[in-house]
């Protein structure tokens, strides 16, 4: 059985904290339900993914969003 579920990984590293991925991640949950994606996508939060300068950063499937927001994320998802 084949899923078509999207991975996003949001780093919780102590720079993308204080960039604001905890924040991302809430307005990620709120969009997907809003937008209908609900069911289409896994969040997963990690652990420092050592991509500090590029702080927040979110890996969606494949793709690397770095300097992340809650709509490239989503803009992203759909994407992919």
């Amino acid at each position: 059985m084949k899923f078509n579920r999207k991975l996003v990984f949001i780093c919780s590293g102590s720079d993308c904290k204080k960039a604001g991925s905890k924040k991302i991640r809430k307005e990620l949950k709120e969009a997907v339900a809003a937008e209908g994606l609900k069911g289409q996508c896994k969040f997963f939060q990690t652990k420092c993914m050592d991509m500090c300068k590029t702080a927040p950063m979110v890996i969606v499937g494949d793709h690397f969003c770095k300097n992340a927001d809650s709509k490239s994320v989503i803009a992203q998802i759909k994407k992919a």
